[in-house]
């Protein structure tokens, strides 16, 4: 039963095959380089990073994709996401920028969420084991990053076409393998084509094996289960690239061998630079420094800062790699800056394409409101903002919602958000310039609130006391 395994997958092409590949069409075929130009474009601008194995296989990587060899046009490349939060984060940018780039030049791609792998942890680039998860919370969060990765993938197909012909953007789950394995069966097929002296071998594992913690039985097999993702991926959809972070590169090893010893056929894989902070500390969960691509984590207008806020000296190379703006392009971007630094045109350029991608269309008007509204003391702005972007602005601002009854005052809206303490010293925060309305200065605590100024159009007011302290109210019954 356990060799049957092996064999069912073999034969096994299924309806994803079908649906992956096919025949590019002539007229893309003859106006598209190939990928051969496609990788080294993208190693350029510094997106690929290392490719494996570099030489001594049948074919080399660059000839899958040249139209002009034998091997087939359009290749599948894949990538794994791990489903240890409910929402993916900056980190995991490049890779999927990766897939898009080969999407973009006619391939197809998957983006595969390790709805069973990430309940074993992967012990790559991590000093210690991973908190265990339970099986309901890795199911929710799988299914948060399939939605997150289908919105991206359709973000991209609206905003962001170049008039060619693309490549398949299929999102799987590879728990839908796993579920229907026998453990025993599974070991035995599989087992025995892995030599412990090469797992016990790889970087990742030696650098937990020597620190005080060690590593778990089922750290040290994760290895095995995303090489064998790989082979399952080769065989029913005929994937022969896996793209990953540089701390992947072991793992994908070990994918290329397994497939290779079943097979005889080469694969390849891609690896594309982690994204570091100021501290050279790897951006992540993890880290505790994530910048998260859901919009309950982050919000558009956090997300747009966190790349307004980028250094001169980063700020070149990100666009490259977080943009799809041609080359030339970049340069000239670049040169404007050189002549009016103080105007940030690479940042805000950078941040409007990415918050772009991530959150669409209306997600980067809000993220603009919402600057607007807050560096520049926008009324209009502030007009046109909804209760859900005032909440993710002022995330710590006090949200009141009242009745706007007829004579009410300045210090009344005040007392009743409970910005001011009672008494003479609250009336004197007042008088002496400490409170502002919608950005701006009231002293008049017996000032009768005034529709259009006090109260926006939206039926909002935001009050400040002193310099950071925000309350938000929502007048009702207007």
């Amino acid at each position: 039963m356990a060799a049957s395994i092996l064999r069912c997958i073999s034969r096994g092409q299924g309806l994803g095959t079908r649906g992956l590949s096919g025949v590019l069409p002539l007229g893309l075929r003859e106006a598209h380089s190939g990928a051969q130009g496609l990788l080294a474009m993208q190693k350029a601008r510094g997106l690929f990073k290392e490719f494996f194995p570099e030489r001594g296989t049948k074919t080399e990587l660059p000839e899958l994709f040249d139209r002009g060899t034998a091997g087939s046009f359009p290749q599948t490349i894949y990538c794994g996401f791990d489903p240890t939060a409910d929402s993916l984060h900056v980190g995991h940018l490049l890779a999927l920028l990766g897939l898009f780039h080969f999407q973009r030049a006619g391939h197809n791609v998957i983006a595969l969420v390790g709805g069973a792998t990430a309940r074993l942890g992967d012990p790559s680039g991590r000093t210690k084991e991973r908190e265990a998860l339970e099986a309901e919370r890795v199911q929710s969060n799988a299914r948060a990053l399939r939605q997150g990765l289908k919105a991206l993938a359709a973000n991209h197909q609206q905003l962001f076409a170049n008039g060619r012909t693309w490549g398949n953007f299929t999102v799987l789950d590879n728990s839908a393998w796993y579920q229907k394995q026998d453990l025993v069966d599974f070991l035995a097929a599989v087992g025995g084509h892995f030599r412990m002296g090469t797992l016990l071998s790889r970087l990742s594992v030696q650098t937990r094996l020597k620190s005080a913690e060690g590593m778990s039985l089922a750290e040290f097999l994760y290895q095995v289960l995303q090489a064998y993702d790989f082979y399952y991926l080769f065989q029913h959809y005929r994937c022969r690239v896996q793209l990953g972070g540089s701390d992947q590169l072991g793992n994908i090893m070990s994918g290329y061998e397994f497939i290779h010893k079943l097979t005889g056929e080469d694969v390849f894989g891609i690896s594309v630079p982690l994204i570091t902070s100021t501290t050279g500390a790897k951006l992540g969960k993890s880290a505790g420094n994530a910048v998260w691509l859901n919009r309950d984590k982050t919000s558009p207008f956090e997300l747009y800062q966190f790349f307004v806020r980028q250094q001169d000296d980063l700020v070149e190379r990100y666009l490259k790699l977080f943009t799809f703006l041609p080359l030339p392009e970049i340069d000239h971007i670049m040169q404007l800056h050189v002549k009016e630094p103080e105007k940030r045109g690479p940042q805000k350029r950078l941040a409007t394409e990415v918050t772009k991608l991530v959150h669409g269309q209306e997600g980067l008007d809000s993220a603009k409101r919402c600057t607007q509204a807050l560096y520049h003391s926008s009324i209009e702005a502030l007009e046109v903002m909804s209760d859900q972007e005032l909440k993710e602005l002022f995330k710590e601002a006090s949200f009141s919602e009242l009745v706007l009854d007829p004579g009410t005052s300045v210090l009344d809206t005040c007392r009743k958000a409970n910005a001011i303490p009672g008494g003479p010293r609250g009336y004197r925060m007042i008088t002496e310039g400490g409170v502002s309305i919608n950005h701006r200065q009231v002293t008049n605590p017996e000032s009768v609130l005034v529709v259009g100024q006090h109260i926006l159009k939206n039926g909002l007011s935001l009050l400040k006391i002193g310099k950071r302290n925000f309350y938000i109210i929502k007048w009702l019954q207007l």
